[in-house]
């Protein structure tokens, strides 16, 4: 077990002075042979899982004494996604060996589920779970799927346009939607048969990315082509649209935190952004070091987290 240095600092810069009261940011540096994180996940009981991709580990993270410890996935694995299921376990997104992972998180023994071979290698990406425990999957190859953690069965859908499927994520009443990079729409996915119904955002070519679902299942989508963050209203069918702040922004992954606020990062800006839906404004956090490359944010109620891949760290923004 390893223990890291972490930093402590306020945001002072770049956003107004409510921002700077309200929100509160740790660093969290991450050690060499199990660091570089691609995606975070936190569990109820605050501890942070992330998937070291480069080193085929899963970090595990405890933010009150700073140690990590590293749990190996095997040889050649390359573990991309991470979300915590209703079991309290991390699952991964294992592109390595094309599979679904389970650590448990207090023996860390790795149970693993692979994709059928005659699928081959399908670049696994994100997983969310539906509200009967069902694990849904995206592989930008494109496909998508399902595990039932409970009988072991899988099945595979070819995506209905091909390669993209990229983020995933379910609303609060268990509905899934995935968004299509290549693609450029987001998909809703029936719970029983599995079958896509592709949602075109109103820009065209605007490389939905990853996709989110607030309190009330209104589906938020960050666009990396545009630099938009978008609305789906799944009861009117309507979109809106905003365009990041900057000259070029380039929005890759959206999270809704408890009080319904949308964050996102911004790579032309290496900031994190918070949108107020109420207010339609944006308030920026730059990052205090350049080449963040945030891929993916996931959070607990009072705390969003971010991996910055680019820096070696993790960093967390706590809302008072």
């Amino acid at each position: 077990m390893l223990r890291v240095l972490f930093a402590f600092f306020v945001v002072l810069a770049c956003a107004p002075s409510s921002a700077r009261a309200q929100v509160a940011v740790q660093v969290y540096a991450l050690p060499s042979g199990g660091g570089f994180p691609h995606d975070v996940a936190v569990g109820s009981d605050g501890i942070v899982w992330y998937t070291a991709q480069r080193d085929g580990k899963l970090g595990r993270l405890d933010p009150a004494t700073g140690k990590v410890e590293l749990v190996s996935l095997g040889a050649g694995a390359a573990p991309h996604g991470v979300v915590i299921g209703s079991d309290g376990a991390p699952w991964v997104t294992e592109g390595g060996h094309n599979a679904i992972v389970r650590v448990d998180p207090k023996t860390r023994e790795v149970k693993s589920w692979s994709l059928p071979a005659a699928r081959g290698y399908v670049n696994l990406n994100t997983a969310a779970f539906d509200n009967r425990g069902r694990i849904w999957f995206t592989g930008q190859n494109g496909i998508y799927g399902r595990l039932d953690p409970k009988t072991g069965a899988m099945q595979v859908w070819d995506a209905p346009q091909g390669r993209g499927p990229y983020g995933i994520a379910a609303t609060p009443d268990g509905v899934v939607y995935y968004a299509s990079l290549a693609g450029s729409h987001i998909a809703r996915l029936d719970p029983e048969t599995g079958a896509a119904t592709v949602l075109e955002p109103p820009t065209k070519n605007q490389g939905a990315r990853r996709v989110w679902s607030d309190s009330k299942g209104l589906i938020w989508v960050s666009e990396w082509n545009s630099g938009n963050v978008s609305r789906y209203d799944p009861r009117t069918g309507a979109w809106k649209t905003w365009r990041l702040p900057g000259e070029k922004p380039r929005a890759y992954a959206v999270y809704v935190d408890d009080r319904d606020m949308v964050w996102l990062s911004d790579w032309g800006a290496n900031a994190m952004v918070r949108f107020d839906p109420a207010t339609e404004k944006f308030e920026i956090f730059p990052s205090d070091r350049s080449g963040a490359n945030v891929r993916q944010i996931l959070g607990r109620p009072g705390e969003v987290w971010a991996p910055e891949s680019g820096n070696n760290r993790l960093v967390v923004y706590r809302v008072k």
